[in-house]
């Protein structure tokens, strides 16, 4: 699939008249629990032609393919994505954490991985997650009944507070790493590897009584990150003249080559 992946960011390039500079697993493959027919959501960083940035027209920043075949593709263009990133975005600061890269060219991503810890803004990452969170238990858990896979939709970016708490750091993309490294309560750990295996096997779609052990962590942790989050202030460095750079040195990179490729 990885080469059928690269086949496919190689005709959007073509099509699109942009150089592609990082792509990577962003979906449940990435977060360690996909099941036999998950998609995959690609999600990819590119630069256009310096002629885009000098346009007085406005141009769409954003690449979007229809999903087939299983494939989930979409891409945002490198200013918006350094906008977003000085600005502590989680999906990125996860895009950039990734372990299943599918494609890097250039030396953009490397560039914002060294300048990840910097970007970074406990204060926004807990405000994302736990409204993630709220957001998902509200409209996927307060039925009679649950289906399996929507747990893990509230206990990974509950889990992600909690790395942000402990660690001051981007969280991991993966949810078995969050919770080995987060979780001691051994009944917890227990319903929810039951579940992590009843998921990946395919059993997901159908509801199923609530699981009481994981709702009584759920409504206490979202109880308690919300009592945190309200405490929580942290400094942010001021990157914008290096993000500047790395714009201007990444189209000049990435278009230097004298023969179009």
């Amino acid at each position: 699939m990885k080469q059928r992946i690269i086949e496919e960011l190689k005709r959007i390039e073509a099509q699109h008249d942009v150089k592609v500079l990082y792509a990577v697993e962003s979906g449940s493959r990435a977060w360690g629990f996909p099941s036999s027919d998950s998609d995959y959501d690609v999600r990819f960083l590119y630069v256009p032609k310096k002629e885009w940035y000098f346009s007085i027209e406005p141009h769409r920043d954003v690449i979007e393919e229809p999903i087939h075949d299983m494939l989930d593709i979409s891409g945002w263009e490198l200013r918006k994505a350094l906008r977003l990133f000085k600005k502590s975005n989680p999906p990125l600061l996860e895009w950039l954490s990734s372990e299943m890269i599918y494609y890097e060219a250039f030396s953009a991503a490397e560039k914002l991985r060294k300048l990840k810890t910097r970007a970074f803004s406990p204060e926004a990452g807990i405000h994302h997650y736990l409204n993630m969170a709220k957001r998902n238990e509200k409209t996927e858990l307060r039925g009679g009944e649950v289906k399996i896979k929507k747990y893990f939709y509230v206990l990974r970016p509950l889990l992600a507070c909690r790395w942000i708490e402990t660690f001051s750091s981007v969280p991991p993309m993966s949810f078995p790493v969050l919770a080995d490294a987060l979780l001691t309560d051994e009944s917890l750990i227990s319903e929810i590897n039951s579940l992590l295996t009843r998921k990946k096997s395919g059993q997901e779609l159908a509801p199923e009584p609530k699981n009481t052990i994981i709702h009584a962590f759920i409504e206490e942790e979202i109880e308690r990150i919300g009592l945190y989050a309200k405490t929580i202030k942290t400094p942010k460095s001021d990157i914008t003249e290096e993000l500047n750079q790395l714009l201007i040195q990444t189209v000049e990179e990435a278009w230097e080559q004298k023969d179009g490729n």
